[in-house]
C-alpha cells in the first residue's frame, strides 16, 4: 500500500470542521445562550442537554453497530454521513433559535426535543467520519499523523467559531438574531467541509477496503447487546475510554465556565472571552504539531503523560487570579493549550490500534462500534460537564441578566474554572499510565494480521 498521501490527511481533517463548527459553538455558547437568551434558569438549562446525551447511550452504539454492518456501493461510512449532513444543519440553525414561548416548561420542551434530534443527527456525521480514520492507514505513525491533522481541524472550528462569532456580534446589535445567524454560517461550512472530506479520501478508503478484502463482506453477525459487551471487555479500551472521558469532562467543564469567568470574575468586557479562548485554542492548535514529531520518537500514551501536567498547572493558575491581572489570563491561557492539544490528539491516535488488537481476537473490523463509545464520552462529556455548572450556578445563587453576582456563585465559577477540570486530568493521566499497547506490540499485531490474512488466503 502507498504511503498516506497528504490531500488524503488535509481533506480528511477539513470533514472534521463539519462537527467541529457546531460542537464548539455549543461549548462556548451553549449554556450561556440558553440562560442569558432563550432565558432558561441554569437548572433547566443544564438538564436540556443532558437529556439529549441519555438518548445518545442508545444512538451511538446502535449507529457505530449499524454502520459496521452497512453494505452498500459507497462502502460503510459514507451513506452515513451523506444522510446526516442535511438533518445536521437544519438542527444546526434550529438550535440557536428562540421560540415565541414565555414559559420555562415550554422552553424546556422545545430545546429538549431539539437536543434529542440535533444529537442524533450529530452522531450519524461525526462517528462514521471519526472511524474513517482507523481504516485510511494501518500505519502506527501515519495514524498519529492522520489524527494530528483531525486534531488540527477540530481545534480550528473552535478558533473559526470564535472568530465568527466576534465578527457577528460586533456587527448585530440584537442578542437573538446574533445567535441566530451564526447557526447559519455553522450549517452552511459544515456542509461544504464534509462535501470535501469525502471526495478527497474516497478514493483512499476503497484501496484500503480492497486491500483487506473486506469492501464486499457479509456483516458482524454478534447482535448489538453482544458485541457492545465484548468491546468493552478489551482493557485496552477501558484505558481509552477512562483517559477520554475523565479529560474531556474537565475541558468541557472549563470551556462552559469560561465567560462566566472572564466577566463575573475578572470584570472583564465579554470580547475577552473570546480572545482567551483564541488564546488557548491557537496554543493548542501549534503544539499539536510539536507533539506529532514527539510522538515519532515515543509511545503514544508518553505524549499524554507529558502534556496533561502542563495543562494542570495552568488551570490551578486560574483559580488564584484576581480581577484585573489580565496578562496573567492570557498567559495562563496559552499554557493550558500546549497541554490540552494532546487530549485532542492521543486518545483517537491509540484507537486504531486498539482496533486492529480486536479484530486479531475476532476476526472483525468494528471501527464504527469502536469509536461510537468515544463518541459518545465526548459528547457526554460536554452535556454532563454543562449539567454541573448548570446545578452549580443554581445552587450558588448565580444571578442572571448580568446582575452583580453573590460571593458563592463567584466561588463556584473558580472551582469550576481550575480546580474540578484539573482533578479529573490526574484521573486521565491514570488511565494513560495503565495503557498496554506500545510501539512494538502494535508492529507485533501488525505481524500476526498479516500471518491470520495470509492464511485465510
Amino acid at each position: 500500500m502507498p504511503p498516506l498521501p497528504f490531500s488524503v490527511r488535509l481533506t480528511y481533517g477539513i470533514g472534521e470542521l463539519a462537527a467541529a463548527l457546531p460542537a464548539s459553538l455549543s461549548a462556548f455558547f451553549i449554556l450561556y445562550f440558553l440562560t442569558e437568551v432563550a432565558g432558561l434558569n441554569p437548572a433547566l438549562a443544564g438538564s436540556v442537554l443532558l437529556l439529549g446525551r441519555i438518548w445518545d447511550a442508545v444512538n451511538d452504539p446502535l449507529v457505530g453497530w449499524l454502520s459496521d454492518r452497512t453494505q452498500s456501493a459507497l462502502g460503510r461510512r459514507f451513506p452515513w454521513m451523506l444522510g446526516g449532513i442535511g438533518p445536521l444543519a437544519i438542527c444546526s440553525v434550529l438550535l440557536w433559535w428562540v421560540p415565541p414561548v414565555e414559559s420555562q416548561g415550554g422552553l424546556f420542551v422545545y430545546y429538549g426535543l431539539l437536543s434529542v434530534v440535533t444529537f442524533a443527527a450529530f452522531t450519524a456525521v461525526q462517528l462514521p467520519h471519526t472511524a474513517l480514520a482507523a481504516e485510511l492507514s494501518d500505519d502506527y505513525d501515519e495514524r498519529t499523523a492522520l489524527i494530528g491533522m483531525k486534531a488540527a481541524f477540530s481545534i480550528g472550528g473552535s478558533i473559526l467559531g470564535l472568530l465568527i462569532a466576534q465578527g457577528v456580534f460586533a456587527r448585530v446589535p440584537e442578542a437573538r438574531q446574533q445567535y441566530l445567524i451564526l447557526g447559519g454560517i455553522s450549517a452552511f461550512l459544515a456542509m461544504i467541509t464534509l462535501g470535501i472530506c469525502m471526495a478527497g479520501t474516497y478514493r483512499r478508503y476503497r484501496q484500503q477496503q480492497r486491500k483487506r478484502s473486506t469492501f464486499i463482506q457479509q456483516p458482524p453477525t454478534l447482535s448489538l447487546p453482544t458485541s457492545i459487551r465484548s468491546v468493552f471487555a478489551n482493557p485496552a479500551f477501558r484505558n481509552i475510554l477512562g483517559l477520554y472521558l475523565c479529560g474531556w469532562v474537565g475541558i468541557q467543564v472549563t470551556a462552559a465556565m469560561l465567560p462566566y469567568f472572564v466577566e463575573a470574575w475578572m470584570q472583564l468586557p465579554e470580547t475577552h472571552f473570546a480572545q482567551m479562548a483564541l488564546t488557548v485554542q491557537g496554543s493548542a492548535i501549534a503544539m499539536l504539531f510539536v507533539w506529532e514529531q514527539v510522538a515519532k520518537r515515543h509511545d503514544k500514551r508518553t505524549v499524554f503523560l507529558w502534556g496533561a501536567p502542563i495543562a494542570i498547572a495552568a488551570l490551578m493558575g486560574l483559580v488564584i487570579l484576581q480581577p484585573g491581572q489580565v496578562l496573567g489570563m492570557y498567559g495562563l491561557g496559552g499554557l493550558a493549550g500546549l497541554g490540552i492539544a494532546t487530549l485532542y490528539m492521543v486518545p483517537f491516535a491509540m484507537l486504531p490500534d486498539v482496533i486492529d488488537l480486536d479484530e486479531l481476537k475476532t476476526g472483525l473490523r468494528r471501527e464504527g462500534l469502536y469509536f461510537s463509545a468515544v463518541v459518545f464520552l465526548q459528547k457526554l462529556g460536554m452535556a454532563v460537564a454543562l449539567f454541573i455548572a448548570g446545578q452549580l450556578l443554581e445552587w450558588t445563587g448565580f444571578a442572571d441578566g448580568g446582575a452583580s453576582q453573590p460571593t458563592s456563585a463567584l466561588w463556584a465559577i473558580r472551582l469550576l474554572i481550575g480546580p474540578l477540570p484539573a482533578l479529573l486530568l490526574l484521573f486521565s493521566l491514570w488511565f494513560a499510565y495503565g495503557y498496554p499497547l506500545t510501539r512494538s506490540r502494535h508492529q507485533q499485531i501488525l505481524t500476526a494480521l498479516a500471518e491470520k490474512h495470509r492464511r485465510n488466503g
